[in-house]
C-alpha cells in the first residue's frame, strides 16, 4: 500500500521533471516578489536573485539525478539480460 502510494512521488520523466521545476521557480518569483515589496532597495533585490538561483541550483540537481538515475536502471537491465 505504501510502495503505491510512495511511487506517485517519484520523478520519473524529463517532462515531470520540467513541471516540478516550474513549479518551484513559480514558487520562488512569488517569494521574491514579496521580498521587493518587503524590503525596497538593495536587499529585497537581493531576495530575489537568491530564490531564482535555488530554483537554478535545484532544477540542475534534480535533471542530473534523474539522468543518473537512468542510467543506473539501464546498466542493470543489461546487467541482468546478460
Amino acid at each position: 500500500m505504501f510502495n503505491k502510494i510512495g511511487r506517485l512521488f517519484v520523478i520519473k520523466t524529463r517532462v515531470e521533471a520540467f513541471l516540478i521545476i516550474y513549479a518551484l521557480a513559480l514558487g520562488a518569483t512569488e517569494r521574491g516578489s514579496a521580498y521587493l515589496e518587503q524590503f525596497p532597495g538593495w536587499g529585497g533585490k537581493l531576495l530575489f536573485l537568491a530564490c531564482t538561483v535555488a530554483v537554478f541550483m535545484a532544477g540542475g540537481k534534480i535533471l542530473d539525478c534523474l539522468k543518473f538515475e537512468q542510467a543506473r536502471d539501464a546498466a542493470a537491465a543489461e546487467k541482468t539480460a546478460a
